[in-house]
C-alpha cells in the first residue's frame, strides 16, 4: 500500500514538498470556506450582508498585495516571503475567534486576504525559481489537482462542525484551519531557497507596471477568469430561479467540476509550456466558455429532467474551458516574465484573477439571472472575444521582450 502511494507522488523532492504544502493549505481553505459564513452569522452575530461586504472589502485590499509582495520575493527570496507571510497569516486567522463586530471582522479578513495574495505571488516566484522552465506549467497543473482534492477533504471535515452547529465546533474547525495553514508554510522550508535577485541600478523597481503587453494579457486572463463565478454564483442562482431543475443538481455540477479538474488538469496542460501554445489554449477556452454559456441558457423553460441533462452538458463544456484557461494562464505568466522579476510578474498576473473574483459575483447575478439568455450570450461572446485576442497579445509581448527582459547591471 505504501509503495503504491509513493508512486503517485512526484519523484522530485521540490515538487513533492510543494504538493504536501498545497494539500495542507487547500484543506485549510476548504474547511474555512465551508463553515465561515455560518460561523460569522450564527456565532459572531453578523448579518449576511455584513459578511458579504466585509469579504468584498478584504478581496479589494488583497488586490494591492500581489505586485509589491512579488517584488519583495524577487529581492529577498520567494521562500522566505512565503514562509513569513504564511506564518503571520495563520496567526491572524485565529483573530476571527476574537471578533465580536463588523469592524473587527473586516480588519481580520483584510489582513488574511492581504497576506494570502502576497503568498500567492511568492509561490509563483518560488515555482519559477525551483522548477525547470519546461516543467513549470505541469507543476502548476499538478498542484491545482491537489488543491481541488484538499478543498474536497476540507469541505467533508467541515460537515462535522455543521452537523453539531455549536460555537465550540466552529472554534475547533478554525483552530484546525490555522494549524493547517501553519503546516503548509513550514512545509515550504523543504523547498531549496531561491537566490534573491539583485537590485536594479536604475529605472523603476516595478517594471511590470510598464510592460503593456503583459498588463493586457493579465487583463484578458482576468476576463476569462470571470467564468469561476459562473459555477459558484450564476449557475446556482440560475438553477433555482430560472429553471425547473431540482436544487440538488448544483451539488452534482460542483462535484463534476472538481472531479474533472483533479483527473485531467495535468493532461490539459500539455502543449502550454510556451506562451504561443498557452495562447492557443486560452483561445480554445474562450470558445468553450461561449458554448457553455449557450447551453446554460437553454436549460430555462425545459422540463426538470431535460433541464438536468442540459445543465450537465453545459457544466462538462464549462470545465473543459476551465482546464484550458488555467493551463494557458500558467504558460503565459511564466514564459513572458523576465527571470529576474518573476515575483512581481506573477503577482501582476494573479491580480487579474483576483479582480475577477471581486467583480464577478455581483455582475453575473445582475446580468445573467436578471437578463436571462441575452445575459448568458453576452458573457459568452465576451469570453470568446477575450480568448481570441490572446494570441495577438502574445505576439505583441514577444516583440517587446528584449526591451522588457534585459536586466540592469547589479549594484555592487
Amino acid at each position: 500500500m505504501r509503495s503504491w502511494m509513493i508512486k503517485l507522488l512526484p519523484a522530485h523532492p521540490t515538487t513533492r514538498a510543494l504538493v504536501f504544502s498545497s494539500l495542507a493549505a487547500s484543506t485549510s481553505r476548504g474547511l474555512f470556506i465551508t463553515v465561515s459564513v455560518i460561523f460569522f452569522t450564527r456565532s459572531v452575530g453578523l448579518s449576511a450582508g455584513q459578511v458579504g461586504l466585509g469579504l468584498t472589502v478584504a478581496a479589494v485590499v488583497g488586490l494591492i498585495a500581489g505586485v509589491p509582495a512579488g517584488h519583495l520575493a524577487d529581492r529577498v527570496g520567494p521562500r522566505r516571503v512565503m514562509v513569513a507571510f504564511g506564518v503571520v497569516r495563520a496567526g491572524i486567522m485565529l483573530g476571527y475567534l476574537a471578533v465580536h463586530g463588523f469592524t473587527g471582522f473586516v480588519l481580520v479578513a483584510a489582513g488574511v486576504q492581504l497576506l494570502e495574495s502576497g503568498t500567492g505571488a511568492a509561490n509563483g516566484a518560488l515555482i519559477a525559481g525551483s522548477v525547470p522552465p519546461e516543467q513549470r506549467v505541469r507543476t502548476r497543473a499538478m498542484l491545482r489537482s491537489v488543491i481541488n482534492v484538499g478543498w474536497g477533504v476540507g469541505a467533508l471535515i467541515a460537515g462535522v462542525a455543521l452537523k453539531y452547529d455549536t460555537r465550540p465546533a466552529y472554534v475547533a474547525i478554525l483552530v484546525v484551519c490555522a494549524a493547517l495553514a501553519l503546516l503548509a508554510s513550514l512545509l515550504v522550508l523543504r523547498v531549496p531557497p531561491v537566490a534573491p535577485q539583485p537590485r536594479r541600478s536604475s529605472g523603476p523597481a516595478l517594471i511590470v507596471l510598464r510592460d503593456r503587453p503583459y498588463l493586457a494579457l493579465a487583463a484578458l486572463n482576468g476576463v476569462l477568469c470571470v467564468h469561476y463565478g459562473m459555477l459558484n454564483v450564476a449557475v446556482p442562482l440560475w438553477v433555482v430561479e430560472r429553471t425547473n431543475a431540482p436544487a440538488w443538481i448544483v451539488a452534482v455540477l460542483g462535484l463534476l467540476n472538481a472531479t474533472v479538474v483533479v483527473l485531467f488538469q495535468i493532461r490539459a496542460s500539455r502543449g502550454t509550456a510556451t506562451a504561443e501554445g498557452a495562447a492557443l489554449a486560452q483561445r480554445a477556452s474562450g470558445l468553450l466558455l461561449l458554448g457553455a454559456c449557450v447551453l446554460y441558457s437553454l436549460a430555462a423553460g425545459r422540463s426538470a429532467w431535460l433541464a438536468i441533462v442540459v445543465l450537465v452538458a453545459a457544466s462538462a463544456v464549462h470545465v473543459l474551458g476551465e482546464l484550458r484557461q488555467a493551463a494557458g494562464s500558467w504558460g503565459i505568466s511564466f514564459d513572458l516574465a523576465p527571470e529576474h522579476s518573476q515575483g512581481q510578474y506573477q503577482g501582476m498576473y494573479g491580480t487579474g484573477f483576483a479582480l475577477a473574483g471581486v467583480v464577478a459575483p455581483a455582475l453575473l447575478a445582475t446580468v445573467v439571472v436578471g437578463w436571462g439568455w441575452p445575459g448568458w450570450l453576452l458573457f459568452g461572446l465576451i469570453f470568446a472575444a477575450s480568448g481570441a485576442a490572446v494570441p495577438a497579445a502574445v505576439r505583441w509581448a514577444r516583440r517587446a521582450r528584449p526591451e522588457v527582459a534585459t536586466p540592469e547591471p547589479a549594484l555592487v
